[in-house]
């Protein structure tokens, strides 16, 4: 058996899938995304319900509503009918989630959840299904065939409600106006959240970390004020103390080629002019951009009069749990 024919087989069905479901979507969906924001609007919640594979996925789905702004829970339909559907309120959405639409736990549910004034969401491969047919929205997520290859397991149909419920998730954080910094909220531990808060005062070196010069030294002044700083590179500053360039430590292998004369040289005539350098007030990840966009090492951190306050070096952003 060829294994990697295998992989592609599986990932050209599931891909098979997905534009199916694409090819399928209509203004259905533009429905459930209003009723989703206005639930979320009048201070309701989505209610994600699912058993077995589609539960799994139910909690990936709520898990991403919730990331990004929309307050989601799951629900298990069994322990629903032990307590549980105290999570239900009036006001909330209910999304119930199962591929054939008959799923026993969820048709049970079903009623109990009607005697409460919410909108009801299927996911479902059936749209003519109990659940179908008795949702306020169905959106079908049927495919062509499962990648199992007796076509029995769930793999292609719950790829196609994960996608979904992604899709449902992402249109409604446009429609609700969710913002970068507002991700950042709901995310202060991990390294967006990080980035996003961060300012870059908060992450640069300073003091002896932060190696300035003159511009009228000379090159081997400066590489001994950049070994001090264990920095690769120096910041230089007109008699005024404001940035008019950088040497870098490659600068210095360079000119290491032309003997004692090449580090006797003012770095008035070897700096690089007119460095890329960032606000300390800027936010952590404008840092990241101008790491990612310019082919830089370190990143100059100036004030508002011009002057090399600080220096982050992009050694120091892994450290950090920056990116």
């Amino acid at each position: 058996m060829s294994y990697l024919r295998e992989a592609r087989r599986v990932i050209d069905t599931e891909i098979a899938g997905l534009e199916a479901l694409r090819s399928r979507l209509d203004r259905t969906f533009n429905q459930a995304v209003r009723a989703m924001v206005g639930t979320i609007e009048q201070g309701g919640k989505i209610v994600i319900a699912g058993v077995g594979k589609s539960g799994n996925i139910g909690r990936k789905i709520a898990a991403t509503l919730t990331s990004t702004g929309t307050t989601s829970v799951l629900l298990d339909p069994v322990d629903a009918g032990h307590g549980d559907l105290g999570i239900v309120r009036d006001g909330d959405l209910v999304v119930f989630l199962s591929y054939s639409g008959e799923s026993e736990e969820l048709v049970h549910l079903l009623p109990a959840v009607k005697r409460f004034d919410v909108g009801v969401l299927a996911i479902t491969g059936e749209p003519e299904s109990t659940l179908g047919r008795a949702s306020d929205w169905c959106l079908d997520v049927s495919v062509p065939r499962e990648a199992c290859p007796f076509n029995l397991a769930p793999t292609a149909s719950t790829t196609a409600t994960l996608v979904m419920g992604d899709a449902l998730a992402m249109a409604v954080l446009k429609a609700r106006g969710f913002k970068r910094e507002d991700f950042a909220r709901y995310h202060p531990s991990g390294a967006i959240g990080r980035a996003l808060l961060s300012r870059v005062g908060d992450i640069m070196r300073s003091g002896d970390r932060n190696p300035t010069v003159e511009q009228t030294a000379s090159v081997k002044e400066a590489l001994f004020v950049m070994s001090g700083a264990r920095a690769g590179c120096v910041s230089v500053t007109d008699r005024k103390g404001r940035l008019t360039g950088i040497l870098t430590d490659g600068d210095v292998r360079r000119l290491l080629t032309e003997g004692e004369g090449g580090l006797m040289k003012s770095l008035r005539k070897v700096m690089t002019s007119n460095p890329i350098r960032i606000q300390s007030d800027a936010l952590a990840v404008e840092a990241l951009r101008l790491f990612n966009a310019k082919p830089i090492d370190d990143l100059i951190v100036v004030n508002e009069r011009n002057e090399p306050i600080g220096l982050i070096d992009s050694q120091d952003l892994p450290r950090m749990k920056m990116m």
